[in-house]
């Protein structure tokens, strides 16, 4: 049982940090080395400075739907370990982490979504970034889609845990 509970609560851990890289880092689309794209900017290297230029990436009616399910699957992830660590510590023996493996479900889901949005109208979302078709997708988008099933399966563990003495 030990060893069940470190590795959800590892996967739980690994998860949410590859979520919250995916969300925050900048490349989700890359036309070269010293250009790309995330869902708050667009990117280019600087070789005199060695440093990265951002300009905020344009509003569209595909990009804050975007932004806005990648943060609310971090903030449901994040409140599912918090549960999880309350329910560990509260929940009568014998009980399950319904609430928990809820919200990571749901984190999953909004994940899903997001990753899913992304890959249909990513055209939409670079228009007059740069020529779209010349790049490909970044590491970022790679972990937004490799979380989402990782959270769903994470919740459904959490669903099907019980709590022992």
């Amino acid at each position: 049982m030990a060893f069940l509970l470190m590795s959800v609560t590892l996967l739980h851990l690994v998860t949410l940090t590859m979520l919250f890289i995916a969300t925050m880092e900048k490349s989700w689309w890359v036309w070269d080395e010293v250009h790309n794209s995330d869902l708050w900017y667009n990117c280019m290297f600087d070789n005199v400075t060695g440093s990265w230029l951002c300009a905020a990436a344009k509003d569209n009616e595909w990009l804050q739907p975007l932004q806005a399910m990648m943060v609310l699957s971090v903030v449901l992830s994040s409140i599912s370990f918090l549960a999880f660590l309350v329910q560990l510590f509260t929940l009568t023996k014998g009980g399950l982490f319904y609430f928990t493996g809820l919200c990571q479900i749901c984190a999953g889901l909004t994940d899903f979504a997001a990753s899913l949005l992304y890959t249909v109208r990513h055209r939409s979302i670079l228009q007059d970034s740069r020529e779209e078709w010349s790049g490909t997708f970044g590491y970022c988008f790679i972990l937004a889609w490799m979380c989402a099933p990782l959270l769903l399966v994470s919740g459904v563990m959490y669903v099907h845990l019980r709590k022992k003495e």
